[in-house]
């Protein structure tokens, strides 16, 4: 049985960790605010961390001490912090992602081939909807399918992004990735990638109904990911995709 720790395991997703574990038949540990990450560490076989951006360091510390693997799926993440990340993977197994649901996973696939096949004719908008108390937009899921988008049109998503129109913003840059973020209610996250050419449109889309989709993601990648050896890996890897 497979020990899987979970960082922030008081909180919402920390508890559908849990569920999703034990569905698994493993076994699961975790801490919460003011815990020992570091015995955790070493207790677990993998971590899983849902939490906060301001925490991670010291759990990549501890990881890195431990040498144990771990699952980042906390969004809102700065650069500084992918530098932490790819430093720890130089000891350490390490899968990052904005989402850990295997049909988000497959979506960003099929983005990625769409822009591909697609020239700047076609129009791309990433469209995401969260429940209110979300706290970062876009949501790391939009910004890995404009990743996904951007990579299938070979360009760089910083300076191809459109972002919080409002205004007299004049027209659309031809080529670019635009980005709207809607917040209400309990939406567990909607996203909607737009292909809009000429008197044509093609919509891929997902709908999460419950977050128990991406602790079963999660918990599928933590699985994998202890058979790896030190180095940063993706969601799409887990199922194979590239």
């Amino acid at each position: 049985m497979t020990s899987i720790g979970i960082i922030g395991s008081e909180g919402r997703m920390g508890v559908a960790l849990a569920a999703a574990i034990s569905e698994a038949g493993q076994q699961h540990i975790g801490v919460d605010k003011g815990g020992n990450v570091l015995k955790l560490a070493s207790d677990a076989d993998v971590l899983v961390d849902f939490s906060s951006p301001a925490g991670l360091e010291a759990t990549l510390d501890a990881c890195v001490a431990a040498k144990t693997p771990i699952v980042i799926g906390t969004t809102g993440l700065e650069e500084r912090h992918h530098w932490l990340i790819d430093d720890a993977a130089k000891d350490i197994a390490v899968l990052q992602t904005g989402n850990t649901s295997l049909g988000v996973t497959l979506l960003a696939h099929l983005v990625r081939e769409a822009a591909t096949r697609l020239d700047a004719g076609w129009d791309i908008e990433v469209v995401e909807m969260h429940h209110r108390m979300k706290v970062d937009a876009p949501s790391g899921t939009a910004l890995l399918l404009g990743q996904a988008a951007a990579e299938g049109r070979g360009i760089d998503l910083d300076t191809a992004s459109e972002r919080g129109r409002d205004g007299l913003t004049g027209a659309r840059g031809r080529g670019n990735i635009g980005f709207a973020s809607l917040r209400g209610g309990t939406v567990a996250g909607d996203h909607d990638v737009i292909f809009a050419g000429d008197e044509e449109v093609i919509t891929l889309s997902h709908r999460a109904e419950n977050r128990m989709i991406f602790a079963r993601g999660a918990v599928r990648a933590a699985l994998w990911l202890m058979n790896q050896k030190p180095e940063r890996y993706t969601m799409p890897q887990v199922l194979g995709l590239n």
